[in-house]
């Protein structure tokens, strides 16, 4: 037996305003990606990570085509992930912001693919796997090589525009 579907046009939808809006009532995670450039060290803030593979262990960021920085962490081939902090939203601004001296006065240890916030939550040392284009943005397949955590932090969020933590219920 078989049904027939009847399928509506989509509704034109505004990709600035209602859709991140929406979008922002899904609390994420701030990280920021680092990676060893020729010149120094590169890095920028995300918050679209997303675990894909347990076997192997991949992750997904996505990032935006206009990166200017994400070109110079491909060509590095490796990257290291540092999940931010509660205390880190300044450090998450400054590497969201403009193409700067991004890691002056920055607390850093060095891990294969790139510095790691030394106070980071967790860290992922990763290599580019695959990568697959997606409208504006740039999905990024990446290899976890080795990874850490600390049991006592807590995570930076990002919500309805706004930074906070989480705390699970029994350590509020």
């Amino acid at each position: 037996m078989s049904v027939a579907l009847s399928v509506a046009a989509p509704a034109e939808i505004d990709p600035r305003r209602h859709f991140r809006n929406v979008l922002g009532h899904l609390p994420t995670g701030v990280a920021v990606v680092t990676a060893h450039g020729p010149d120094g060290p590169v890095g920028m803030a995300v918050n679209s990570i997303t675990s894909v593979s347990l076997d192997p262990p991949l992750i997904s960021v996505c990032v935006a085509r206009t990166s200017s920085t994400w070109p110079r962490i491909r060509s590095a081939g490796r990257f290291c992930i540092s999940i931010l902090a509660d205390h880190h939203e300044q450090t998450s601004r400054r590497f969201a912001g403009p193409d700067r001296d991004r890691f002056t006065g920055v607390p850093l240890r060095e891990q294969t693919g790139g510095p790691v916030l030394e106070d980071a939550v967790a860290w992922l040392d990763c290599d580019v796997y695959a990568e697959f284009g997606a409208g504006d943005h740039t999905i990024v397949v990446a290899r976890v090589l080795d990874l850490g955590s600390v049991d006592d932090g807590r995570a930076l969020v990002f919500f309805r525009g706004s930074y906070g933590r989480f705390a699970p219920h029994d350590q509020v």
